[in-house]
């Protein structure tokens, strides 16, 4: 009956849609003016580092209502709603409710579907009047709280607004991959448990001062209006809010509360004001767990009380268990993988996601009007924030920990295959010995494939090219196990953290940022994360300015030195031995901006970055930063070049000399870079170079992980390969050159580092 009432209604809004006259404009691309009302909170678009762009977010979305649009002199109504995506500091103070105007260059959105257009909006936007103010109050609320947040550690302080009001504004992204690969990103996105917290936490503060039901339903009417529009008008805030409030008004009018009559409500509801709700993820994995739970998940906890288990620890085992058996279909179909630690990662999370709430919420009442006591409470919510970064982080650090599974409708059903076949095959004594049988089976066979990874990290490598994306991030053996020199960091934390533990890298007596743009300084913090480090090495470059502060801010908060390498430096460890070959002098003044403002394509940068020759017991190493032409040349004709192995200067770029390519002559050439980037990396015309010249080229796009080996003395290439992407060569494989290696060249004059001390600085080495 309710599907045949809300079929027409539904069809009309469907219809409207997909006729609507942006629709064609979008399709030929048009520039128009768009007159419309912000629709959603803003969402960022978190981006990795590249250059001198800083990582983070320079974009967002902004779902917008239309109330007519300006196109060629020509004024056009439609109701129909866009996403708008612009540069994140035009949009800086834009709230829900707004009516703002925005040239937008149009561009078709996904077909069938209600949204009827996306616009990239180059300027900002122009703002007509304000937000209405419970609006402005949640803003407000907001603001404080992220500003009072900010007494605890960055990671913590970024979490925990997320965790109490969704806003995920401050979120380190490293964070946020590690909560996703473990399976608790529901947490970042509020939804039925934050508001059954605050509901009954004001539920049980009214009863404790004797209000009635009606009374106590309208203090927790009020606290669930507040917080949805604190949080956002999110799909699953909204199912969740709707369910609260129709269990309230069971409060209200005396009739016993029962969930699944609410879940329907609430489902009928907002899929009838809004049918794009019934294809919106968050919706759905919100409503399919919330079934689950009020289902399956009390007999399920019975069955194990029976069993002998008390009865809460039935409940914390039931609940991550069936929820993730509900969601795993939905969440294999739409994104392609399938978390295997999420069940024990939010059973360790579970008994600190309460008090979190129910403290951060205090402190997000308390910021705005008494930040003293406010910052009391948030010190108190730190801890259990800590913990649960230290469970995701742990969780998603498992080998193999994400399953990747078959994307669309096909996968979806297979998971629901395999979710049925489990749950029935478990009700039964036969079934499940079989089951844990062929459990036992596919762990024996895929443990040494995906968790061990055999011949990983391999004996004897000297060299180790992480895959850290469009960045470089290279790891140099000094003999010792767990002792490693770092040259370069890739773009974000996360990438080089999980390559220096598969490497079982503890001590790093030295770190070298070739040069400071972003795609080889934005993961230093994974190096200190948890590693005792020697020093920080810089050349004399000093640009872009943001990344220098950086540098320093992120060494000095932990006792660590940094210093300045110049030409003619050399520091020698057991099996590693560094010489510095340029830059000769300054690139820029010591603290200037160069990159931020002048270099807008950042060839100074890279000409000034630190070029280092290192000798192993594999041969020589050329470590060329992102060096171009002009230092290229400088190089060929200041120094003999010729080395057995070649870091390829910036990336694989086409501006490269073949020259100089030539006059080092490898036996294997490094391509550290990002699969699918776009900027063309690596050029073919280099590549074509190097495979002339009779060098074995490996890609970390393709390859992933590379490791130069030693062989019976000579240089041998071993690919780990990416877990997601086709592979060069299996895991493990030795692939090995065609020519002889030369033998390394004499010592010159060296600096030496005692075993376990980190590297002495020599005269022209002066601390920053």
């Amino acid at each position: 009956m309710c599907g045949l009432l809300t079929a027409w209604p539904t069809a009309v809004r469907l219809y409207d849609a997909e006729h609507d006259p942006l629709r064609e404009r979008a399709r030929r691309g048009e520039e128009v003016m768009l007159t419309a009302v912000v629709a959603e909170r803003l969402r960022q678009v978190h981006t990795s580092g590249y250059g001198s762009l800083r990582g983070g977010t320079r974009s967002v979305l902004v779902p917008v209502d239309v109330r007519h649009v300006d196109s060629g002199g020509e004024r056009i109504d439609s109701d129909g709603r866009v996403l708008l995506l612009g540069a994140a500091e035009s949009w800086t103070g834009v709230l829900v409710g707004q009516r703002v105007t925005a040239r937008a260059e149009l561009a078709p959105a996904r077909p069938h579907e209600l949204t009827v257009a996306v616009g990239y909006v180059r300027g900002p936007p122009s703002v007509e009047g304000e937000a209405p103010w419970w609006q402005r109050g949640g803003e407000s609320l907001r603001v404080a709280f992220r500003d009072i947040s900010g007494v605890l550690d960055e990671e913590s302080a970024g979490l925990l607004p997320g965790l109490v009001v969704g806003d995920t504004t401050g979120l380190p992204g490293r964070v946020e991959q590690e909560f996703l690969d473990a399976g608790m990103s529901h947490l970042t996105a509020v939804s039925g448990s934050n508001v059954a917290i605050v509901c009954g936490a004001v539920l049980l503060l009214a009863r404790a001062f004797r209000f009635g039901p009606r009374g106590s339903a309208a203090l927790a009417a009020g606290a669930l209006a507040g917080f949805v529009v604190l949080v956002g008008y999110e799909p699953s805030v909204l199912r969740a809010g709707v369910m609260g409030a129709v269990g309230l008004l069971a409060l209200v009018l005396g009739r016993r509360g029962s969930a699944l009559p609410a879940l329907a409500a609430a489902v009928c509801v907002l899929c009838l004001h809004d049918p794009e709700m019934g294809v919106s993820m968050g919706f759905v994995l919100s409503v399919v767990a919330t079934a689950a739970l009020v289902l399956v998940a009390p007999p399920w906890s019975r069955t194990l009380a029976r069993r002998g288990l008390p009865r809460g620890v039935a409940d914390a085992i039931a609940v991550p268990a069936v929820a993730f058996l509900a969601t795993a279909p939905v969440i294999a179909g739409m994104v392609g993988e399938v978390s295997l630690t999420s069940v024990v990662a939010n059973l360790l999370a579970a008994p600190v996601v309460a008090p979190v709430t129910v403290l951060g919420a205090v402190g997000a009442i308390l910021a705005p009007i008494w930040p003293g006591a406010a910052e009391v409470v948030v010190r108190l919510a730190g801890p259990g924030v800590e913990w649960l970064i230290v469970v995701a982080r742990q969780a998603a650090a498992v080998p193999g920990a994400v399953l990747p599974w078959p994307q669309g409708w096909w996968g979806g059903a297979l998971a629901v295959v395999v979710v049925a076949v489990l749950g029935c095959g478990f009700r039964f004594r036969r079934s499940r010995s079989l089951f844990v049988l062929l459990a036992v089976v596919a762990l024996v066979l895929a443990l040494p494939v995906r968790v061990l990874t055999p011949g990983w990290p391999p004996d004897d490598w000297v060299l180790v090219a992480c895959d850290v994306g469009q960045g470089d991030g290279l790891v140099l053996a000094t003999g010792e196990p767990g002792r490693a020199v770092i040259v370069d960091t890739g773009p974000d934390p996360l990438s080089l953290d999980r390559c220096l533990d598969r490497l079982d890298v503890e001590r790093v007596p030295l770190v070298v940022l070739t040069h400071l743009h972003a795609d080889h300084v934005g993961g230093l913090a994974a190096v200190f994360d948890g590693r005792a480090v020697g020093a920080v090495a810089v050349g004399p470059g000093r640009a872009p300015g943001w990344a220098w502060r950086d540098v320093l801010e992120s060494s000095s908060t932990r006792g660590v030195p940094v210093v300045e390498l110049a030409e003619g430096d050399r520091l020698v460890w057991a099996e590693l031995w560094l010489e510095v070959l340029a830059p000769a002098g300054p690139a820029d003044p010591p603290s200037g901006d160069t990159d931020d403002s002048g270099d807008t394509d950042g060839t100074t940068v890279n000409n000034s970055s630190v070029v280092l020759r290192a000798t192993t017991p594999a041969g020589r190493v050329l470590l060329t930063g992102d060096v171009e032409l002009t230092a290229q040349a400088e190089l060929l004709a200041a120094t003999d070049l010729r080395a057995e192995i070649l870091k390829v200067p910036h990336h694989g770029s086409r501006y490269t000399l073949p020259a100089f390519l030539t006059a080092v002559s490898p036996r294997v050439a490094v391509t550290s870079v990002g699969a699918d980037n776009t900027y063309g990396h690596p050029s073919p015309a280099t590549l074509r170079v190097l495979t002339g010249a009779g060098a074995l080229v490996t890609r970390t796009d393709t390859g992933g992980d590379t490791a130069v080996v030693v062989d019976g003395g000579q240089p041998a290439v071993v690919e780990r390969g990416p877990e997601l992407r086709r592979r060069r060569g299996r895991a493990g494989e030795l692939i090995r050159p065609a020519r002889l290696a030369r033998p390394p060249p004499t010592a010159g004059r060296w600096l030496w580092a005692p075993p376990g001390r980190r590297a002495r600085r020599g005269s022209s080495n002066r601390p920053r």
